[in-house]
């Protein structure tokens, strides 16, 4: 699968698909009966309310009145009667399609019933509901006594939430037609979920808590697919989107007296080209047997020293060139490369103009217009320059002192000129040193202000039951992983898709298979999506709160588990066909359906590639960056687990931004791959220099700096441990017996208090006396010179 077979992918990255698709992927094709189930429980009702009517006739008034009489019928003791009714309200939010003429009708409704729904209280109403549903020890009982559990075993739970997550998604999506009430309607719904109004938690930790109890094996029953996509809609809708989080950033970088960002890194990706991959010619089981052949006939490597031609600098390649025999990463280092390994860096590039002029394709070679991205340097970066310059030229070093240039020669002042030209200060950096300071001077500085944002609200309610909030979600992301083998011992993800029926003809199952497929692949989006918005809010909330939820997914075995999820054919997986197009919502509701056959199942959509899967990997690989970034111990994971070959097959996906997250990967960890590496993959090399940021002073792409050498890296965790639980202390927990509680300073108060005293004391008073009293030099010189 050569860079030939995988054109350039036309993907733009954002919050989420479009909004007809993230509605079709609330619904398992195996839940299609149920829209016309849904159907019937409203039209039998609205008929004999409002004879000879249609829903659309009606003015708002009189839809408003009809709603309001649907919602008094959620009060009943009758359960049935109860999840007609639901089902009912479901059917408006889901846009009265048997009204509609196409699919654009059913959207438009769908979302004008959302809003007069969530005027009219019907959230609270659900979420009461919803609560009942979470409790009811009944249903949790029963599931775990039956043998397989069903679509039937989570009907009325999967109702609410349906409900539920179409109002959200619905109100959260905005549009230029929108009236002036739905935007005030919209701030108000936003800062319900947000903020805690009628319970002591905001509404995602209704859902979290959810998450652990399934996980837990309390409540198989419950439809975790629905309960992940509401998750993430509300984190998505109470939190903000990645560009909601770009002008927090600069936002907050202002109120701090930083300078502004170099560029908007969205804008930045948006416009980067994807790379040709590193060409496999020969498939990699078929080049190891190759290799293994040629050591046991003690041939030298046949890659001839020209191999690497001018197209290779500028990341072009002639796709029918034959790459025989080429050295790649998954063998040695110490494969004998033959003249080539004699070689280094240098002489190679002083060797490669020598080819006949004639032969250069001149008009292929496109020249790089210059790097993408401003170069950024740390504070740290200028000191370890200048410690290091000192002790080169002058023979001592200053501390931390970056102004102080005396003694140095002219080309230093030069370079630490520049260095502080590109110095970079994030707000991380600041909210590091105000806490510092904060646990060095409590009493001066006195109480830390907190902003009260719905991300400071979710932390602190999320902050006790976190380490177990992360841990269900990799277990589910585990589960849905497309290379985890079915075990017996593993969490069943299929209760809300497989049917009580099961099926008996081929093309049932093909359908079904396709299901449970996508059922998957919409848990590993949701998941993904969610964990990565999680990570960036906390970022900018306080580097210490990203910090806690970092070290528990990698407690928890993240970096291995997203390693393995990639250690798969991600091409077929990002061009994957899980889905029937005709089945999807909202086409279903308005189009006769035709006749499925094999064939049409196996067809599947002309698309390019599948959303929600490059979606899903480009969250991962951005997941991995921000656990693995500045963390020697976490890169020397990436290192351990044998990263570089799984992310450098990822290369083959021709989209820029994945590429970008691929290769960042890949830099951080270069230096401690080995030289043979680096040589054997100098076209990845030359990717990394033309797209990833540059770090002046960063000798990745060597390994001759300190950042190499043997590190400590239990240490580096623990100290960050205790700087977590140091600020989670200070800023969370409650004060029972304070340190700076007043002290009782009169001696007489003080020697007359009662003191308890162990029963077996007064047998061993008088050794403790001797021991503790006499036997104690009293230093009387040292008191004076106290005073």
């Amino acid at each position: 699968q050569g860079s030939v077979d995988c054109p350039n992918l036309e993907f733009e990255y954002g919050d989420a698909d479009g909004h007809g698709a993230e509605l079709a992927e609330l619904y398992s094709y195996t839940e299609e009966p149920e829209l016309s189930h849904n159907r019937r429980c409203f039209e039998e009702d609205f008929h004999t309310q409002v004879p000879d009517r249609r829903w659309l006739e009606l003015d708002v008034a009189q839809q408003k009145a009809y709603v309001m009489r649907l919602l008094d019928g959620l009060e009943v003791v009758n359960r049935d009667k109860r999840l007609s009714v639901a089902r009912a309200i479901l059917y408006l939010a889901q846009g009265v399609f048997g009204d509609c003429d196409n699919e654009g009708d059913v959207l438009h409704w769908s979302r004008h019933n959302s809003f007069l729904l969530y005027q009219l209280g019907t959230f609270s109403a659900f979420l009461e509901l919803l609560n009942m549903e979470i409790e009811n020890s009944q249903a949790c009982s029963s599931a775990l006594r039956k043998p397989a559990i069903s679509l039937a075993d989570s009907t009325e739970l999967r109702v609410l939430l349906s409900v539920m997550y179409l109002m959200v998604e619905n109100i959260h999506v905005e549009q230029e037609t929108d009236p002036p009430e739905w935007k005030t309607c919209r701030e108000t719904f936003r800062m319900e979920l947000s903020f805690p109004v009628h319970t002591e938690e905001p509404f995602a930790l209704l859902l979290f808590t959810m998450v652990t109890k399934f996980c837990s094996g309390h409540a198989p029953h419950f439809p975790m697919k629905k309960v992940l996509l509401l998750l993430w809609k509300v984190l998505l809708f109470t939190l903000g989107g990645f560009e909601a989080l770009q002008a927090m950033k600069v936002r907050r970088r202002e109120e701090l007296g930083l300078p502004p960002l170099p560029e908007d890194s969205i804008q930045v990706v948006r416009g980067m080209r994807a790379a040709s991959p590193p060409t496999y010619a020969i498939e990699l089981m078929e080049q190891q047997q190759q290799q293994q052949q040629q050591q046991k006939r003690g041939h030298r490597s046949r890659r001839p020293l020209m191999k690497q031609d001018s197209l290779d600098i500028y990341n072009e390649r002639d796709p029918f060139k034959n790459d025989e025999g080429g050295v790649d990463e998954e063998e040695n280092d110490d494969v004998d490369s033959g003249i080539e390994g004699e070689l280094d860096l240098m002489e190679r590039d002083a060797i490669i103009p020598t080819m006949p002029a004639q032969r250069l394709p001149i008009e292929r070679v496109s020249f790089p217009k210059g790097l993408p991205w401003a170069p950024k340097v740390r504070q740290k970066d200028i000191e370890h320059f200048l410690e290091a310059s000192r002790n080169k030229f002058i023979g001592f070093t200053l501390g931390q002192d970056t102004e102080t240039l005396i003694g140095l020669p002219r080309p230093i002042h030069e370079s630490v000129k520049t260095l502080k030209q590109h110095k970079y200060v994030s707000i991380s950096d600041v909210q590091i040193k105000n806490e510092e300071e904060l646990e060095k001077c409590p009493m001066s500085l006195g109480e830390e202000e907190v902003q009260e944002t719905p991300c400071e609200v979710l932390y602190r309610a999320m902050l006790y039951n976190l380490p177990q909030y992360m841990i269900a979600l990799l277990k589910i992301l585990l589960a849905a992983a497309p290379t985890s083998k079915a075990k017996t011992d593993s969490i069943n993800i299929l209760a809300d898709v497989l049917p009580e029926e099961m099926p008996i003809t081929v093309l049932q199952s093909m359908k079904l298979g396709i299901d449970v497929n996508r059922h998957k692949e919409i848990i590993v989006k949701s998941i993904s999506a969610l964990l990565l918005l999680l990570l960036k809010h906390f970022k900018l909330n306080h580097i210490y709160q990203f910090e806690y939820v970092s070290q528990h997914l990698v407690f928890a075995n993240c970096i291995p588990l997203i390693l393995k999820f990639f250690n798969q054919n991600i091409m077929s997986y990002i061009t994957a066909k899980n889905s029937i197009s005709v089945l999807d919502y909202p086409h279903c509701t308005v189009c006769d359906l035709p006749e499925l056959t094999a064939e049409s199942l196996e067809a599947g959509d002309n698309n390019q590639f599948c959303w929600r899967n490059l979606f899903s990997c480009i969250n991962l690989l951005r997941i991995l960056n921000k656990l693995t970034k500045w963390k020697h111990s976490r890169t020397m994971m990436l290192v351990v687990f044998k990263s570089a070959p799984i992310l450098k097959r990822a290369l083959k996906v021709k989209q820029a931004m994945m590429q970008l997250y691929v290769l960042k990967l890949l830099k951080i960890q270069t230096k401690y791959l080995g030289r043979q590496w680096r040589k054997s993959n100098m076209k990845t090399m030359s990717a990394i220099y033309q797209k990833v940021r540059h770090r002046m002073n960063d000798d990745w792409a060597y390994g001759n700096d300190i950042d190499a050498r043997p590190w400590d890296f239990q240490a580096e965790e623990c100290t960050l441990r205790a700087n977590i639980e140091a600020f989670n202390s200070r800023r969370y927990d409650k004060p029972q017996d304070s340190e700076f509680s007043p002290v009782d300073n009169c001696l007489q108060s003080v020697l007359g208090q009662r003191l308890e005293l162990p029963e077996d004391f007064h047998y061993s008073y008088e050794l403790w006396l001797e021991r503790e009293v006499f036997s104690q030099p009293i230093r009387w010189e040292e008191l004076l010179l106290c005073q």
